[in-house]
């Protein structure tokens, strides 16, 4: 009974956020489409130079002699850095003073969602970095970006996950060729539209070039104004534009600046 009452509870708490983020619109949602963006994670997925590999050890297993500690269950010990696989960063993550994912409240994971889509120019230019033309492009055939809103940076560069090759893209001198953020755009989305939260597919939010030479400096301009990120989403070619709505949820580790997180898109029945 209370598992039944917590599921009512989670589908109207959705409901009315979705009423109050689009008045205009009416939601079925017995007909909503939901899209993972998370990526599986394993030791073998990409991660940034510096950052240790995951580590699982069997703790308890069903069968005896295979846990190192007894059996009866399945339980597992990981060892892994925060930032791992589809992670969020919060802004203590590079601003000391800033807030930790505890402090981050969870009217700051239920949000509408804005998807700018580069991936054409990302074909023909892996360094290319998202314009404010292109947001402009974007704003001219929706409207205005929604004030509180997540928006995602699509560039289908998690189709070359998870081989480290294909998704550092580096070149002789060790240098990563992948999209990334512009200055122009965050300042806009930010000082203009203030949004709550972005997103991405590549592991940073700086290109390639860029954070290669440990170049952060578009992140650190981001979480500077206590914003969070996603980094190497999934699937953001399976969303429509504008219209859907994104979940964001991570565990509340104690002062944790990033966590491996679960994200998910809703796109709504009706209309």
């Amino acid at each position: 009974m209370k598992k039944g009452l917590l599921y009512i509870f989670t589908a109207g708490a959705v409901l009315m956020a979705a009423l109050a983020l689009y008045p205009d619109r009416t939601f079925d949602f017995s007909r909503a489409t939901y899209i993972d963006l998370t990526h599986r994670f394993n030791p073998d997925i990409p991660h940034g130079p510096g950052l240790r590999a995951e580590k699982i050890e069997t703790l308890f297993h069903y069968d005896p002699g295979v846990g190192t500690v007894g059996s009866g269950a399945l339980i597992y010990y990981y060892q892994l850095p925060g930032q791992w696989g589809t992670h969020v960063d919060a802004p203590a993550h590079f601003i000391k003073g800033k807030r930790y994912l505890d402090d981050i409240p969870v009217s700051e994971m239920l949000l509408p969602l804005v998807v700018l889509d580069i991936h054409e120019q990302v074909r023909m230019n892996p360094d290319y970095q998202v314009s404010l033309e292109d947001v402009i492009s974007w704003e001219s055939r929706n409207g205005p970006i929604p004030e509180k809103s997540f928006v995602a940076l699509r560039t289908d560069w998690s189709k070359r996950w998870p081989d480290p090759t294909k998704f550092y893209n580096r070149d002789e001198n060790d240098i990563a060729h992948t999209p990334g953020w512009s200055r122009p755009v965050l300042e806009y989305l930010i000082t203009t539209r203030n949004i709550t939260a972005i997103g991405h597919e590549t592991s940073d939010t700086d290109p390639g070039t860029a954070a290669s030479k440990l170049d952060f400096t578009l992140e650190i301009y981001f979480l500077s104004h206590d914003k969070y990120q996603i980094e190497m989403m999934t699937n953001l070619d399976k969303l429509p534009e504008s219209g859907a709505m994104i979940i964001a949820s991570w565990p509340k580790a104690y002062q944790g600046s990033g966590f491996p997180a679960r994200v998910f898109a809703v796109i709504p029945g009706g209309s």
